[in-house]
Formats: structure tokens, sequence, C-alpha cells
């Protein structure tokens, strides 16, 4: 191996991380785009039984992230990864099955395939049982789902840790976190079509599946940069660059890293700057990902499983690829402006903090063609994986490497509080505006509930970034001894 050219394994690695992040919002989307239009008329949902199924999901996910990234951290990131994927695409196809089970817990015939457990259901006249029975065993299938899911971002911010310096984690994570995007613009092309000729049983299916055929990968591809052959010394030393002044013992080796309990955690203001930041954003893009194909098919009469909503949602995501371009301005702000990491991040968040304020035009312009809120909502969208690269980098700003994955949990689990909140929020505002036609700001019905959480999507992000600049000014690295 040519030991004078530095070696660009990292951005192999880089891509195992996009794609199993492609993979999660997959397995993620197949309910909201196959829900309103092909599993809610065989159910009898509403939006609050809705918003009851995505509420809980939120919070599975929320405490799982919590104990996901401590699980991480004690199992370190290949074999975490590979429990956090194998789990959650388990979780993905058991959606599938639950129309069986729903036949099967009512009439007693379990021995029937999808479409003859659809017969049985028709034939029952108690819708209640019907919604109740299948709500529960989908909120169970989403808890499979979320266990797993939650593993999925503390392992890939603690492996772009260990394949990044500093200054290049945001420019790696909004690339791995693209596949966010990717696998919401696959959604709307590849889950209806699915659904529309085989059934919805076989979206989940299909799609559960792609996480096995990426642990094969895994396997395979990833091992520690220092016990890699595809790295060389070269990128080794470059990988390692904010390792150069470590702190020495004295017998001149690197000090031991020691890890952090959660009570230390969260005894630093860095855990509750990023605790607070990701509790009032997370939910915002949920929301988005959740219930635009309803947004759609409620207010425009659009559906997912046609050409026009499909080609909606698809621009709608394709415009948050721009958030790419999230991770280059921190970078450029270090190299061109010669800031420290944390302050050219913060100076990013702080423009991309702007952006989402777009989303308060939404509703007022929205009557003009609903190809306004798609490129409101798209840029909304781009803004928040901007945000949400950075926001994930500043843990690596401040936190020992072996404390970055337990840190990024507390966050998720913050985040997937705030994402309870708002979806179960939405359901019940959605279907108590809708009944009771509802006027706010001259919108009536469910266009006005729709127009105020719009309205709190806009301020979300300048709200927690003066908290979170408040919380920690400057750049603070925290050393545990």
């Amino acid at each position: 191996m040519n030991q004078t050219k530095q070696s660009k394994y990292r951005w192999t690695i880089c891509s195992l991380l996009f794609f199993a992040t492609t993979i999660n919002y997959l397995d993620r989307q197949v309910l909201s785009l196959t829900w309103k239009d092909f599993i809610s008329p065989e159910f009898h949902w509403t939006n609050n039984d809705y918003g009851n199924i995505t509420a809980l999901f939120s919070i599975f996910y929320a405490v799982s992230m919590l104990l996901a990234g401590r699980f991480v951290d004690w199992l370190d990131t290949k074999k975490g990864f590979l429990w956090a994927i194998g789990i959650w695409s388990v979780g993905a196809i058991l959606h599938a099955f639950c129309g069986i089970a729903t036949s099967g817990i009512i009439t007693g015939d379990w021995l029937v395939g999808f479409e003859g457990a659809k017969e049985n259901i028709e034939k029952v006249n108690d819708v209640a049982l019907i919604i109740n029975v299948s709500v529960t065993l989908f909120i169970f299938a989403r808890f499979v789902l979320a266990v797993g899911e939650a593993g999925n971002f503390p392992a890939a911010i603690k492996a772009t840790a260990e394949y990044f310096p500093k200054k290049d984690r945001a420019l790696a994570t909004s690339i791995f976190n693209a596949g966010a995007t990717i696998g919401a613009l696959a959604a709307p092309l590849s889950i209806p079509v699915i659904a529309k000729y085989y059934g919805w049983e076989m979206s989940f299916i299909i799609i559960g599946a792609l996480g096995f055929v990426w642990m094969g990968f895994w396997v395979f591809y990833y091992k520690k940069p220092d016990a890699n052959p595809k790295v060389n010394a070269a990128e080794l030393a470059y990988i390692n660059q904010d390792d150069l002044h470590a702190e020495l013992n004295a017998a001149g080796d690197v000090v031991e890293e020691k890890k952090l309990s959660f009570a230390k955690c969260f005894s630093y203001k860095q855990t509750w700057a990023f605790v607070f930041g990701k509790f009032m954003t997370d939910g915002v893009w949920w929301f988005y990902l959740f219930w635009m194909p309803a947004y759609l098919s409620e207010v425009y009469n659009i559906k997912s499983s046609d050409t026009e909503g499909q080609l909606a949602i698809f621009i709608l995501y394709a415009i948050t690829l721009l958030s790419i371009f999230g991770g280059w301005l921190p970078t450029f702000f270090v190299d061109k402006k010669k800031m420290n990491p944390y302050e050219g991040r913060m100076r990013a968040m702080l423009i991309f903090a702007f952006f989402p304020l777009l989303a308060l035009l939404t509703q007022p312009l929205g009557h003009i063609s609903y190809w306004i809120p798609v490129i409101i909502i798209g840029i909304a969208g781009a803004a928040h994986q901007s945000w949400s690269a950075n926001i994930f980098s500043t843990i690596g700003d401040s936190f020992p490497k072996k404390a970055i994955a337990t840190v990024t949990g507390i966050g998720g689990l913050a985040g997937g509080i705030g994402a309870t909140i708002i979806n179960k929020s939405s359901g019940l505002l959605f279907d108590y505006s809708a009944a009771t036609q509802m006027k706010f700001m001259g919108f009536e019905g469910i266009e006005a509930g729709y127009f105020i959480i719009f309205s709190f999507c806009a301020v979300a992000y300048l709200i927690a970034w003066l908290v979170m600049k408040a919380l920690v000014p400057k750049m603070s690295i925290i050393k545990v001894k």
C-alpha cells in the first residue's frame, strides 16, 4: 500500500452510514404513506388513531435512544449497529402481519393469508373492536421498530467521531444524514406502488428486508481505523489530528479516556444545550415526515398513491438534499474564517434557524397552488437537516469519544419527547378542527389546525438556538480524568 498518499477509507464508512440511514427512514415512512389510503379503510382509523400510533412510536424511540446510546458505548460501534438494524428490520416486517393477527384475535381464524384476513375483518360489525385491536398490534410493531431504530444515530455519530476529525464531522454527518432525505425521496416512489399492486403488507416486508442486506456489508467493511488495513498511516494521522495534543501521563503515554455515567453527563451545560435543541426541533422534522402525505390528501385531495401525490412528496424531499451544504458551511467558517469548530457550527446553525420561518407562509399562500407549501416545507426540511447535522456534531466538539453515543442517546430522548408531543397534539388538533370547523387567523377547519402546527415549526429553531447559545456561549472541551 502506498504510504505517501492518504487513503480515503473513511468515506467508505460514511457511505455505509448513509445507506443505513436511508433504510432507517424508508422503514419509518412505510406507515405514513400507506395508512391514509390503504390501512385506514381496512381498520377504520381516524387521525387521532394514527396520531396515537405515531406519538407512541416517538416516545418508544425517545426512551430507546437513551438506552441505545449507552448500549452502543458499552458494546461498541460494530456490534451495536448490527443489533440495532437487525431489531428494527424485524420490527418493520412485523407490521405486515398485523392484519392477520387482528383477524385471528377477533374471529379466531389465524390460518389465513393477507387477503383472507381482510375478508374476515370486513365481516366484523364491531368497528370499535377492529380499531382497538389493530391499533394495539401496530403499536407493538412500532415499539420493536423504535427500539432498533434508536440505535442508528448513536452508532452513526460514534462511527463518525472514530473516522473523522472534528472539523469534518459536520460534513460527514450531513452526508450520511442525507440518507434520511434519500429514504424520504425513494419512499413515495416505491412504497405506494408496492402497496397498490401487491398489498400494503408487502411494502413493509420488502422495505424491511433491506436492513438484513446492509448487515452483511457492515460485517465485512467495518473495523476501527487503527485496526483497519484499508486505512494507511497518512489517513490515520489525519483522522487523529485532534489527539495530537492529547494529555500525556508521566510515562509519556496518552491518558486513557474514561466513560461518563448518566448522572455525570447531566452535570454539564453542554448536555442540556444539546437536549433542549433536540427537544425543540426533532418533532418538527417528524411532523413533516409523518403528516405531509396526510396534509396533501386532506387539504388538497392529493393521494399518495396518485402520480401527482408521489411527485409532490418526491419534490418536497428532493429540496431537502440542499442540506448537504449545511455540513460544508461550518467547515468554511473554520478553514476560511479561522473560527473554532463550535463557533463555526453555531454561526451556521443560526443561519439555518431563519429558513424555517418560511413555514409561516405555508397556509396563507397555499390557496394559490399546493406547490407553494411543497416547496416551502422542502426548504424548511433542508434547514432542519442542516441544523441536525450540526447539532449532532456539537457533541464531538465538547465530549470525549467514549461519551458521544451516551450523550447522543440523551438528546435523542429529549427529541423523541418533543416529537411525541407534536404528533399527539397534531392528531387531536386536526380531528377537533375538522369536526368543529374551528376558525383561527382567517383559516377554518383542518386548515386552521395545520396553520397552528406550521407556526410552531417556524419559530422552534430560533428559540432553540438562543437557549443553546445562552447555556454554552463558547467552545469548552470536557476532560474526564
